[in-house]
């Protein structure tokens, strides 16, 4: 289900004038912060569209598993080698597992 149609699900639920007493209501709890003016960084990509059809946003899987920068990075390129950079992800994937390995379990290639 599209936002548009969550949203309009929402409407047909509450009634018009309720939700949108709401949805000001709700826009007055963030009036004058950083996510009223700019929007939450979640919600927008810098350089590219490649996490855009991501199910599960990389960084969310990698921040909810407590996973350290080595292995963020191997979920990250993983997760967008098929749209972005192909072969040269897939190899950024295998340099950062061998660097886990050396820096984890003190093993070299």
């Amino acid at each position: 289900m599209s936002d548009k149609e969550s949203e309009e699900s929402l409407i047909n639920r509450e009634g018009y004038e309720q939700y949108m007493y709401r949805k000001n209501q709700e826009e007055k709890l963030i009036e004058g912060t950083y996510e009223y003016e700019y929007g939450k960084p979640s919600d927008k990509q810098i350089g590219g569209s490649h996490y855009k059809d991501c199910v599960i946003q990389p960084v969310d899987y990698i921040v909810k598993n407590n996973l350290d920068f080595l292995e963020g990075n191997v979920v990250k390129y993983i997760t967008r080698h098929k749209t972005k950079n192909g072969i040269e992800d897939i190899r950024k994937v295998i340099h950062y597992a061998e660097l886990i390995l050396e820096k984890k379990y003190g093993k070299e290639k």
